[in-house]
């Protein structure tokens, strides 16, 4: 997924804390970033990384709240619905913001007039996973093994509406073969399940999924996209494969929710982008599949590339026929 976004120059400044002036009246006491899944997952490693660092910046905790259900449906909401003071921030992600909203008819809130912008974060290729006990070790011989299979085969998806959905559902189209989702409450326990054997296959950004292919308890296929992963430089792409078309990542940014002042939004995208820029917290993502990390210029940025993640992302749910009723 290409990003046309450069690092804001305040981001480029090392910044331990922000000025203590500038902090005068925010933040004065703890806040908390919701992650609308359970914890275990890429969404909630990657929070957990960036809002320890936004913390120490800041001057104050955050607190992490899970708060998975239908897609990322429920956490979203709850920010949505929370007090425009800053002090409620939203780890949205391509598949809980933007594909849950796209394949679920009825949102109890809106995702174009109901969140504030502050910036964001990277991206991460999903991997496709399958458990060893599939006769399968590259696209192709998945192709064959789902066409050959008397059922529909089996994947973990995070929530209806997830990227994990989503991928799982068009790798069902590219090839020709029908699969079948079986829907969790976050990747944690969908992975749980295939780990396990109760289901084939799984696709997710690949934090959560590293340490059991490194220990053989999960086989990757493909790197969904044109480019390898840093994290997994072994595995060849869906490209590579001769696949284009599944070509996806999972992507992290942070909302707040409408109505919040302009000046608090500037106070938090300026300690995300510096906590971006700091070289361990770039190691740490980079390790964890985030291989893009760009942040915003400015929060306006991140509205312009919602706008265009949502028109993309559009074309692959009605391709893949993804609905809910």
């Amino acid at each position: 997924m290409r990003r046309r976004h450069a690092l804001a120059l305040a981001a480029l400044l090392p910044m331990p804390r922000l000025a203590r002036a500038q902090q005068a009246d925010f933040p004065t006491r703890a806040m908390r970033l919701v992650i609308p899944f359970t914890a275990g997952g890429s969404n909630d490693i990657v929070g957990r990384f960036i809002a320890e660092d936004m913390a120490a910046r800041l001057g104050h905790p955050i607190v992490i709240e899970n708060r998975g259900g239908a897609g990322g449906v429920l956490g979203t909401d709850l920010v949505a619905k929370a007090a425009p003071d800053g002090y409620t921030m939203l780890l949205a992600g391509s598949g809980s913001f933007l594909i849950s909203s796209l394949v679920q008819p009825r949102l109890p809130f809106d995702p174009e007039k109901d969140f504030a912008p502050i910036g964001f974060i990277g991206a991460a290729p999903n991997v496709i996973c399958v458990n060893p006990s599939v006769n399968a070790r590259n696209l192709r011989e998945l192709q064959a093994v789902a066409k050959a299979s008397p059922t529909p085969m089996r994947y973990g998806s995070p929530g209806v509406g997830t990227t994990g959905h989503a991928l799982g559902a068009m790798i069902g189209v590219v090839l020709g073969a029908e699969l079948e989702p079986v829907h969790y409450r976050g990747t944690g326990p969908a992975l749980t399940d295939v780990l396990a054997g109760r289901l084939e296959i799984i696709t997710n950004a690949s934090a959560p999924l590293q340490p059991h292919i490194a220990s053989g308890r999960l086989r990757a296929l493909a790197i969904a996209g044109k480019t390898r992963s840093a994290a997994l430089p072994d595995v060849p792409t869906s490209v590579e494969q001769g696949f284009p078309e599944l070509d996806s990542a999972t992507w992290y940014a942070l909302l707040a929710p409408a109505g919040t002042p302009a000046d608090r939004i500037a106070i938090l995208h300026r300690a995300l982008n510096a906590t971006l820029n700091d070289p361990a917290i770039r190691r740490k993502l980079v390790e964890n599949g985030v291989d893009e990390i760009a942040p915003s210029a400015t929060p306006a940025d991140l509205a312009a590339l919602l706008v265009e993640e949502r028109t993309r992302w559009k074309r692959v749910v009605e391709r893949a026929k993804l609905r809910v009723e």
